[in-house]
């Protein structure tokens, strides 16, 4: 074979194509293949690529592919693979590749404007902000403070119904003078009513008071005992509490004869001729009797509520459960 006269040559057993006869990058790779004696069928079965694929690449058609984003790939793996130059191939992967559209600025803003809009920006959140959260915050503390401030008092100082007694006390200035003209028919024993101030504990700051105000007569509305009889009939039910108590009594018909709380003291009798339907809420040291019998509260009592019916049979009064 005549070097002059050939077309191709080898260098180091990498094909040099003559560009003379190159017609595109297909005839390229289809020269080096054949420089190579290296059929289509074998490049395909060594690269797994399929046969109508390589001859595909060969002529140039592209367009018949059908994966276009591997197109890169196996003009890469095929020009390597038959020896044509990298420059060859990176040239062709340039050509294939599309040209992006260069930018063109249509306008421009400058700096002083750009931190400007940018500050307006935030300012006018903040603005927001402040005008929708501080009222909120605003109404909300106030609220809670006018709430809360007649519960909270320091320790040293005295209940409001000993703050309040000075003005009661001066409405009754001229009782007091007329009372003291008179002896006194028993001396009260005496009392300390700082002993019975009540603590209230708060951490607010608030200024000391005064502590004579502490020396101010505690004035209690402590309701009396209640004594007496209700009802009519032969037959009587008579409760004695030694502790405010929640009580009911009902008669045969639905009547209440009692329905309320009776303070600390109170010994009440209810008479009737018909069955009593009892309860008594704080059933705890209560005594109850039937016609003079003591009632065993205790055989009645459930959680400090004892319910038990005086039952009328024969014309005598009992207790029972119901």
């Amino acid at each position: 074979m005549d070097p002059q006269n050939d077309s191709q040559a080898t260098d180091g057993g990498r094909v040099l194509i003559d560009h003379a006869h190159e017609g595109h990058f297909g005839a390229r790779l289809r020269a080096a293949r054949e420089a190579r004696g290296y059929t289509a069928e074998a490049c395909g079965q060594a690269l797994r690529l399929p046969v109508r694929l390589v001859r595909q690449l060969e002529a140039g058609e592209y367009g018949g592919i059908d994966y276009q984003v591997y197109l890169a790939g196996y003009l890469t793996k095929y020009g390597r693979y038959v020896g044509v130059d990298e420059e060859a191939i990176q040239a062709e992967l340039a050509r294939l590749t599309p040209r992006q559209p260069d930018l063109v600025v249509t306008g421009g803003v400058s700096h002083s404007r750009y931190l400007l809009e940018r500050y307006v920006t935030a300012a006018t959140y903040v603005v927001l902000t402040a005008i929708i959260v501080v009222p909120m915050v605003w109404l909300g503390v106030r609220g809670t403070l006018d709430r809360d401030m007649p519960r909270l008092a320091p320790l040293d100082a005295a209940p409001v119904a000993q703050q309040d007694a000075p003005a009661a006390a001066s409405s009754t200035a001229s009782a007091s003078v007329a009372s003291a003209a008179q002896p006194a028919a028993t001396t009260p024993a005496e009392t300390h009513p700082e002993d019975q101030q009540p603590v209230l504990a708060s951490m607010a700051m608030f200024p000391p008071l005064d502590h004579a105000a502490s020396k101010t007569p505690l004035v209690t509305n402590v309701a009396a005992p209640v004594a007496g009889v209700t009802g009519q009939g032969g037959h009587d039910l008579t409760l004695n509490l030694p502790a405010a108590s929640w009580v009911e009594v009902t008669d045969a018909a639905g009547q209440r004869l009692e329905y309320g709380i009776l303070p600390a003291g109170t010994q009440k009798s209810y008479h009737s001729d018909s069955a009593l339907d009892v309860r008594i809420g704080n059933a705890n040291g209560a005594q109850a009797s039937v016609d003079g019998q003591p009632v065993q509260i205790e055989t009645f009592r459930r959680a400090n509520v004892a319910r038990f019916r005086v039952d009328v049979r024969d014309g005598k009064a009992s207790p029972v459960a119901y």
